[in-house]
Protein backbone atom coordinates (compact mmCIF):
# COMPACT_ATOMS: atom_id res chain seq x y z
CA UNK A 1 0.00 0.00 0.00
CA UNK A 2 1.06 3.58 -0.96
CA UNK A 3 1.24 6.52 1.37
CA UNK A 4 0.70 9.66 0.24
CA UNK A 5 3.83 11.84 3.01
CA UNK A 6 2.81 14.79 1.02
CA UNK A 7 1.69 16.67 -1.95
CA UNK A 8 2.58 20.71 -2.92
CA UNK A 9 0.55 21.99 -5.23
CA UNK A 10 1.61 25.22 -6.94
CA UNK A 11 -0.26 28.28 -7.66
CA UNK A 12 -0.95 28.68 -11.41
CA UNK A 13 -0.02 32.18 -13.30
CA UNK A 14 -3.24 32.53 -14.44
CA UNK A 15 -6.53 31.10 -13.57
CA UNK A 16 -9.20 30.24 -16.65
CA UNK A 17 -11.02 33.38 -18.13
CA UNK A 18 -14.26 34.31 -16.06
CA UNK A 19 -17.24 32.98 -17.74
CA UNK A 20 -19.60 35.46 -19.76
CA UNK A 21 -23.14 37.08 -18.34
CA UNK A 22 -22.26 37.31 -14.72
CA UNK A 23 -23.83 40.23 -12.69
CA UNK A 24 -21.80 43.21 -11.88
CA UNK A 25 -21.69 42.36 -7.89
CA UNK A 26 -20.27 38.59 -9.30
CA UNK A 27 -17.91 40.80 -11.85
CA UNK A 28 -16.54 42.72 -9.62
CA UNK A 29 -15.26 38.96 -6.99
CA UNK A 30 -12.04 38.56 -7.67
CA UNK A 31 -12.30 35.12 -10.25
CA UNK A 32 -9.07 33.57 -8.68
CA UNK A 33 -10.93 33.29 -5.08
CA UNK A 34 -14.11 31.66 -6.81
CA UNK A 35 -12.01 29.27 -9.49
CA UNK A 36 -9.40 28.32 -6.60
CA UNK A 37 -12.81 27.20 -4.61
CA UNK A 38 -13.18 25.09 -7.51
CA UNK A 39 -10.03 23.43 -7.60
CA UNK A 40 -10.38 22.64 -4.05
CA UNK A 41 -13.51 20.98 -4.62
CA UNK A 42 -12.04 19.11 -7.96
CA UNK A 43 -9.33 17.04 -8.94
CA UNK A 44 -9.22 18.59 -12.26
CA UNK A 45 -7.17 21.49 -13.14
CA UNK A 46 -7.67 23.75 -16.76
CA UNK A 47 -4.66 25.48 -16.23
CA UNK A 48 -1.08 24.50 -16.16
CA UNK A 49 1.09 24.19 -12.66
CA UNK A 50 3.08 21.99 -11.27
CA UNK A 51 2.76 19.44 -8.36
CA UNK A 52 4.94 17.36 -6.07
CA UNK A 53 3.70 14.09 -4.20
CA UNK A 54 5.84 12.64 -1.85
CA UNK A 55 5.14 8.38 -1.38
CA UNK A 56 6.34 6.08 0.79
CA UNK A 57 5.83 2.30 -1.12
CA UNK A 58 6.51 -1.47 -1.63
CA UNK A 59 7.47 -2.75 -5.47
CA UNK A 60 4.99 -3.30 -7.67
CA UNK A 61 2.51 -1.11 -5.89
CA UNK A 62 0.19 1.10 -7.58
CA UNK A 63 -0.36 4.61 -7.63
CA UNK A 64 -2.35 7.40 -9.13
CA UNK A 65 -1.61 11.16 -9.47
CA UNK A 66 -5.07 12.71 -7.67
CA UNK A 67 -4.48 15.94 -9.81
CA UNK A 68 -5.65 15.41 -13.75
CA UNK A 69 -4.91 16.22 -16.45
CA UNK A 70 -0.95 15.13 -15.91
CA UNK A 71 0.59 16.53 -19.02
CA UNK A 72 4.52 15.38 -17.88
CA UNK A 73 5.59 13.01 -14.99
CA UNK A 74 9.10 12.70 -13.54
CA UNK A 75 9.74 9.99 -10.36
CA UNK A 76 12.88 10.43 -7.97
CA UNK A 77 14.22 7.55 -4.87
CA UNK A 78 15.43 8.51 -1.67
CA UNK A 79 18.67 6.72 -1.62
CA UNK A 80 18.90 7.77 2.20
CA UNK A 81 21.03 11.12 1.62
CA UNK A 82 19.81 12.68 -2.14
CA UNK A 83 16.72 12.02 -4.42
CA UNK A 84 18.09 9.80 -7.58
CA UNK A 85 16.48 9.57 -10.75
CA UNK A 86 13.48 6.49 -10.89
CA UNK A 87 11.75 5.22 -13.79
CA UNK A 88 7.61 4.51 -12.99
CA UNK A 89 6.24 1.98 -16.02
CA UNK A 90 2.58 2.37 -16.48
CA UNK A 91 0.56 -0.15 -14.64
CA UNK A 92 -3.18 -1.57 -14.23
CA UNK A 93 -4.51 1.07 -11.58
CA UNK A 94 -2.25 4.36 -12.69
CA UNK A 95 2.32 3.76 -11.99
CA UNK A 96 4.09 0.82 -10.33
CA UNK A 97 6.37 1.61 -7.88
CA UNK A 98 9.98 0.10 -8.95
CA UNK A 99 11.02 -0.93 -5.62
CA UNK A 100 10.45 -0.35 -1.64
CA UNK A 101 11.36 3.14 -0.32
CA UNK A 102 10.17 7.27 -0.68
CA UNK A 103 9.73 8.18 -3.76
CA UNK A 104 9.23 12.17 -5.23
CA UNK A 105 7.29 12.58 -8.38
CA UNK A 106 6.71 15.64 -10.01
CA UNK A 107 4.25 16.65 -12.53
CA UNK A 108 2.94 19.19 -14.12
CA UNK A 109 -1.06 19.14 -13.99
CA UNK A 110 -3.83 20.75 -15.61
CA UNK A 111 -4.68 21.68 -19.14
CA UNK A 112 -8.10 23.43 -20.66
CA UNK A 113 -10.51 24.79 -22.57
CA UNK A 114 -13.03 24.70 -19.62
CA UNK A 115 -15.89 22.55 -20.23
CA UNK A 116 -19.61 23.95 -19.91
CA UNK A 117 -20.61 22.61 -16.72
CA UNK A 118 -17.62 24.07 -15.44
CA UNK A 119 -18.38 27.51 -16.47
CA UNK A 120 -21.78 27.30 -15.34
CA UNK A 121 -20.28 26.16 -11.79
CA UNK A 122 -18.32 29.55 -11.64
CA UNK A 123 -21.37 31.37 -11.75
CA UNK A 124 -23.79 29.99 -9.58
CA UNK A 125 -20.92 29.90 -6.97
CA UNK A 126 -20.13 33.64 -7.86
CA UNK A 127 -23.18 34.14 -7.77
CA UNK A 128 -24.33 32.69 -4.78
CA UNK A 129 -20.88 34.17 -3.05
CA UNK A 130 -22.57 37.97 -3.59
CA UNK A 131 -25.14 36.90 -1.33
CA UNK A 132 -22.48 35.78 1.22
CA UNK A 133 -20.72 39.58 0.64
CA UNK A 134 -24.28 41.14 1.39
CA UNK A 135 -25.18 42.87 4.33
CA UNK A 136 -28.56 45.15 4.40
CA UNK A 137 -32.00 45.52 6.23
CA UNK A 138 -33.49 42.68 3.96
CA UNK A 139 -30.44 40.31 3.67
CA UNK A 140 -29.00 40.31 7.27
CA UNK A 141 -25.09 40.07 7.78
CA UNK A 142 -23.56 36.97 6.50
CA UNK A 143 -22.82 35.76 10.00
CA UNK A 144 -26.08 35.95 11.06
CA UNK A 145 -28.30 32.42 11.42
CA UNK A 146 -31.33 34.46 11.28
CA UNK A 147 -33.20 37.82 10.80
CA UNK A 148 -36.14 39.79 11.33
CA UNK A 149 -37.07 43.54 10.44
CA UNK A 150 -40.11 45.64 10.88
CA UNK A 151 -40.74 49.09 9.09
CA UNK A 152 -43.30 50.95 11.42
CA UNK A 153 -45.72 47.26 11.49
CA UNK A 154 -46.63 47.72 7.96
CA UNK A 155 -43.89 45.36 6.75
CA UNK A 156 -43.17 42.39 8.29
CA UNK A 157 -39.78 40.20 7.45
CA UNK A 158 -38.34 37.25 8.82
CA UNK A 159 -35.67 34.20 7.88
CA UNK A 160 -33.36 32.27 8.92
CA UNK A 161 -30.48 30.06 7.50
CA UNK A 162 -28.48 27.17 8.30
CA UNK A 163 -25.13 28.30 10.14
CA UNK A 164 -23.29 26.71 7.78
CA UNK A 165 -24.89 28.01 4.54
CA UNK A 166 -21.87 30.09 3.54
CA UNK A 167 -19.41 27.09 4.21
CA UNK A 168 -21.69 24.82 2.03
CA UNK A 169 -21.41 27.47 -0.85
CA UNK A 170 -20.81 25.00 -3.53
CA UNK A 171 -23.36 22.54 -2.42
CA UNK A 172 -25.99 25.18 -1.62
CA UNK A 173 -25.47 27.37 -5.11
CA UNK A 174 -26.06 24.17 -7.11
CA UNK A 175 -21.92 23.88 -8.43
CA UNK A 176 -21.47 21.04 -6.90
CA UNK A 177 -23.77 18.93 -8.95
CA UNK A 178 -22.11 20.52 -12.06
CA UNK A 179 -18.92 19.68 -10.77
CA UNK A 180 -19.68 15.76 -9.95
CA UNK A 181 -17.71 14.39 -12.52
CA UNK A 182 -14.53 16.45 -12.06
CA UNK A 183 -14.58 15.92 -8.27
CA UNK A 184 -12.07 13.69 -6.49
CA UNK A 185 -11.94 10.33 -6.02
Amino acid sequence: MIDMLRQQEATPAAYPDTPSGLSDGATALDPSTVWARIEAYTAHRFTDRQAIWTLEGAENDNWAPPLTPVTSLSAEKWDGSAWVSATLSEGPFGYCIPSDGVFRITAQVGQGPVPAPVSEAFKRLAEYSVEIGADSMVTGHAAHQSHSYNLAGEVQEDFSRQATWAARAIQNSGAGDLLRPYRRA
